[in-house]
């Protein structure tokens, strides 16, 4: 079996610089408790998107337990727009309830799953038996989820934390427990 442990980013200040912002003092706080969640665990390799806030989350896993990150871009948050001012709640619901609309700009449910689990079927066959900490933001953790079991939608989605860690069990490619880790 393959365990991912997909770890939300913690908190961080909205700008428009997705690649570079960090996390704030609050999300800072919050990275060192889930670095103390992954104390006690055996972890033999990261991911992470390579937005800043993603890596800076999972850093002091990585270096407790020794370990390189390895940024994958196809692992970053979907892009929603072009930037242009749109309501993001009410964006949000939209793209969640018509899969293959994308607003000018960005991309749909359906493109940014699929971006993703093209990466993610390769790290689940490159480590049969492993547990591996990925690091992620909501909407594309929870369209990862969403390809193995369709309950995983907006409401869950919009349900999340900041942090956030879910423990994800696998078969293979069959997906066999999903469980939350994090405790707020």
């Amino acid at each position: 079996m393959t365990v991912l442990y997909f770890v939300r980013h913690a908190h961080s200040h909205y700008t428009a610089d997705e690649y570079n912002r960090p996390l704030s003092d609050k999300g800072l706080k919050d990275r060192d408790r889930v670095t103390r969640l992954f104390t006690n665990k055996i972890i033999h390799a990261i991911y992470s998107s390579p937005y800043k806030r993603a890596v800076q989350t999972v850093e002091g896993i990585a270096q407790g337990h020794k370990l390189e990150i390895s940024k994958v871009d196809s692992l970053k948050e979907r892009t929603l727009s072009n930037g242009n001012s749109i309501d993001f709640d009410s964006a949000m619901q939209h793209v969640w309830s018509h899969p293959n609309f994308a607003f000018e700009g960005g991309e749909s449910n359906e493109a940014a799953k699929e971006r993703a689990i093209t990466t993610l079927k390769k790290i689940i066959l490159a480590h049969p038996n492993d547990n591996i900490v990925i690091g992620t933001h909501g909407n594309i953790m929870v369209l990862m989820i969403q390809y193995f079991d369709a309950q995983y939608d907006y409401s869950f989605w919009n349900g999340l934390s900041m942090p956030d860690v879910y423990q994800l069990t696998f078969q293979h490619f069959v997906l066999s427990d999903v469980r939350r880790v994090w405790e707020e």
